[in-house]
């Protein structure tokens, strides 16, 4: 029986880490807000590898951060190991990544949702999506009959929509990890004009740390200088414990191909699409066949408990099999499993059914994040669920969207893909899919971001406190060096002498001086002798900022030039089939994407630089029109 429980302003579906960023991003912002989860133990979990951060990853987490959401903080509390990335090569493709302990990530991320002002979170199904006459958004319906009125709903469904899960020829409906799927909802965004499609992903065996022998294996400790996720986290100093690193075996190469026929992926019984960049290990095998063996990480899901994860062999394959295969790993040999990998699949939308702000063109006030999005990973779908719930948010107050660009951060890039693109599989973020990669360092996240987010009402007081105290001391910084002369004179001369460094034939500020290869910030600090006292991260930034500086502003060029483009808005209401000179292929792109600029038009498959020639001479036409 149906009956009217509540009014909220944004209503979150799923409580994984899109819907978690979403629900406080929404909350913080001053709207009445109800978070919804299948299952409360389920906030905040983690599926597949307890981490967060890794190449690229790492950038979204610290813009996230940034702007003012959770994800960061929340890492910084139950991390139980912490490392640095491509340290070897430049600032812009350094990544954190850092493994959690996957019970208290949990655990202290539903105590923050739990204790939020505005927030409610709530153990209940959501099994339909309710417009008005108009097709906006009303409200939502639950499994035990309550129906809440909403003004906004953010979707972060997760892979719990029609939830299968695959172990060789077994197969249940099941979301991840034994929870319950959601098998109703979907029918709900079908009746709603939403185009579905079936994903897949997977996760590997869970094994008794009691049965590794670690003497096989090579220690991965965690970094002795701990740099935090969190731009509000200070200095940190905690315990860590190793990873390992072992490889597979020609024995495991033979158990995988003489039952090849048994796996789901290779007899038929799997047909929906993979992440590219986390396949399988029998997809491994097959794929790379003259690969002799495969990295295999093993890693701890938490401070109390004997579960590791074994990272590199994710797989689906039988029971029987997945047991014969760990086997032959070195340090396995004895293995004891206390959880099967498995495959699931669920249902996703095409992405580009969706508007840069993250809400469905077809149905008004209903947002989409994560993986319901298209994409992978924890990192991007927090991405997109602090986006939805910040337009949720700024939706349901009356106010106009909040549209990151490509040259904003790397969480404009993820959303630019997904809706302007679209995904033919689990979209993961790289660095490579960034442009501006050396002004969108994970070092410069709250220069870039943290203004935005305290404009918009997410970023608190502290935070922005903080961030403008920061900001001011690398100003401070780099205007010092910059007005400190050295003059070669002889101790001057014998100290670059002594360091590999040529000699100074005039004088030059230190600001110069360090852009020399050989040199930095840290290295001439004897020429500088009333150097100020400033945390690592304010040096670091000085650093980057006075060694990488040409480069830097010819990248703020080329973001110039991007912007240009960007900055060009096509109206709602273009006509493209009016446009002469328009291809079909491109005619059609345009009417199904409808871009918000000529930006954003250029990159869309199938639309050539000769339409967007055409597309700016009719826009520029009509402004005249328009004048006259």
């Amino acid at each position: 029986m149906e009956y009217f429980s509540e009014k909220y302003d944004v209503i979150v579906v799923g409580a994984g880490h899109a819907g978690c960023e979403a629900g406080l991003a929404a909350a913080r912002m001053g709207c009445k807000t109800l978070v919804c989860t299948m299952n409360l133990d389920s906030v905040g979990f983690m599926p597949c590898n307890p981490n967060v951060g890794g190449t690229a990853k790492g950038h979204l987490v610290r813009e996230i951060d940034a702007l003012g959401g959770e994800m960061g903080v929340n890492i910084d509390h139950t991390f139980i190991q912490s490392r640095m990335l491509n340290t070897s090569k430049g600032p812009a493709v350094h990544s954190l990544r850092a493994q959690a302990d996957k019970k208290n990530y949990s655990v202290r991320m539903k105590e923050v949702l739990e204790k939020q002002s505005n927030l409610s979170l709530r153990q209940i199904e959501v099994l339909s999506i309710r417009t008005d006459d108009n097709g906006k958004v009303c409200g939502v319906l639950t499994k035990n009959g309550a129906y809440f009125k909403t003004k906004t709903v953010v979707l972060a469904t997760g892979t719990y929509l029609k939830g299968k899960v695959i172990i060789g020829d077994v197969s249940y409906s099941s979301g991840p990890n034994g929870f319950m799927p959601a098998n109703d909802l979907s029918q709900s965004l079908l009746d709603l004009g939403i185009e579905l499609r079936r994903f897949k992903t997977g996760t590997p065996a869970r094994v008794n740390k009691r049965s590794v022998d670690f003497s096989k294996m090579i220690e991965q400790p965690g970094d002795k200088k701990i740099v935090p996720f969190s731009f509000m986290s200070g200095n940190l100093n905690r315990s860590q414990i190793s990873c390992y690193l072992t490889y597979t075996t020609e024995n495991t190469l033979k158990v995988i191909r003489d039952n090849i026929n048994r796996s789901p992926l290779y007899n038929g019984s799997i047909k929906s699409v993979g992440p590219r960049y986390c396949p399988s290990i029998e997809d491994k095998v097959m794929r790379f066949p003259d690969k002799e063996k495969h990295q295999i990480f093993i890693e701890p899901e938490g401070e109390n408990t004997d579960e590791l994860y074994v990272d590199g062999a994710s797989t689906s394959m039988p029971e029987d099999v997945q047991i014969a295969m760990y086997r032959t790993i070195a340090g396995l040999e004895n293995v004891e499993f206390l959880r099967t990998g498995y495959a699931i699949e669920y249902d996703c939308i095409n992405p580009t059914q969706l508007k840069l702000s993250l809400e469905f063109k077809k149905v008004e006030g209903l947002f989409g994040a994560g993986q319901l999005n298209g994409s992978s990973g924890y990192e991007e779908a927090a991405s997109q669920g602090i986006i939805a719930g910040i337009n949720a948010a700024l939706k349901s107050q009356g106010k106009l969207p909040l549209i990151l660009k490509r040259s904003d951060g790397y969480i404009g890039v993820l959303v630019d893909d997904l809706v302007t693109k679209g995904t033919q599989e689990p979209y993961r973020m790289m660095t490579s899919r960034a442009e501006y990669r050396l002004i969108l360092r994970q070092d410069n996240a709250d220069l870039r971001l943290t203004e935005l987010g305290h404009k918009i009402g997410l970023v608190s007081e502290e935070r922005y406190e903080k961030y403008l105290k920061r900001k001011s001391d690398i100003e401070k910084e780099v205007e010092r060096i910059k007005d400190i002369h050295i003059t070669p004179k002889k101790e001057v001369v014998d100290f670059l002498n002594s360091i590999g460094s040529s000699e100074l034939k005039k004088t030059t500020s230190l600001y110069e001086l360090i852009k020399r290869p050989e040199l930095d910030y840290f290295k001439v600090q004897p020429l500088d002798v009333d150097r100020p006292e400033l945390g690592e991260d304010i040096q670091e930034e000085v650093n980057i900022i006075s060694k990488y500086e040409g480069y830097i502003e010819k990248q703020l060029e080329q973001v110039s030039q991007f912007k240009k483009f960007e900055n060009k808005i096509i109206p709602e209401d273009i006509d493209y089939d009016k446009i002469n000179g328009l291809r079909i292929e491109a005619t059609q792109k345009l009417k199904k994407i409808r871009p918000m600029s000529v930006g954003q038009a250029s990159r869309i498959s199938g639309v050539s630089p000769a339409d967007i020639s055409v597309l700016l001479i009719y826009m520029e036409k009509k402004y005249r029109e328009k004048d006259l």
